[in-house]
């Protein structure tokens, strides 16, 4: 029997991610697989894996065509995709995908050196997605219990652009779908 949950995923991420990513010399899909493998390199948690391996699933399913950041407009794909994945994932998975924007912001604030380590396309989308937090930004972020998994998610985001690394397929990652999924 085949799980509609695992084709949906397949469908997005195999049919729908072959655009590029962002100005990186990869497509979606390779992002998608390189922020997996290394948060198992990592030896992160299974939710953890999923939310790597899923975190850009709202740039798939918006309707505001390719790179609309470049056109001024902020997708906010990290809102979408959380409400996607919420309906079929547990917290531990949504939510650090619902602040990976956030978890940029804190970096670039919190973290000097940071900024100098996005790509120019993540630096252009920072100034749409908020630019730095305040100082109660950094608070509020701070106090939701999964901020430290969505900041490791970010550095993890930031890594995972090399076109020539080499990674699991897909369906390697999709194992952990059945202990991750929403009661």
């Amino acid at each position: 029997m085949s799980d509609p949950l695992r084709q949906e995923l397949l469908d997005i991420f195999v049919g729908r991610a072959t655009r590029r990513y962002g100005l990186s010399e990869i497509n979606q899909l390779q992002h998608a697989l390189q922020s997996a493998a290394l948060a198992e390199a990592e030896k992160a948690p299974p939710a953890t894996v999923l939310a790597c391996l899923l975190h850009d699933v709202g740039h798939m399913i918006h309707r505001l065509g390719e790179d609309p950041a470049s056109r001024g407009v902020d997708d906010v794909h990290e809102q979408l995709g959380a409400d996607w994945l919420a309906k079929r994932f547990g917290p531990e998975v949504s939510e650090p995908v619902r602040l990976h924007v956030a978890a940029k912001r804190y970096l670039c604030t919190v973290e000097p050196d940071y900024f100098g380590k996005l790509a120019s396309d993540s630096i252009r989308s920072l100034e749409l997605q908020g630019g730095l937090m305040s100082a109660d930004e950094v608070e509020a972020f701070r106090a939701n219990p999964l901020h430290e998994e969505a900041v490791r998610l970010r550095r993890i985001d930031e890594q995972a652009k090399d076109p020539r690394a080499s990674t699991p397929d897909f369906d390697h990652f999709l194992r952990h779908v059945e202990v991750c999924r929403a009661p």
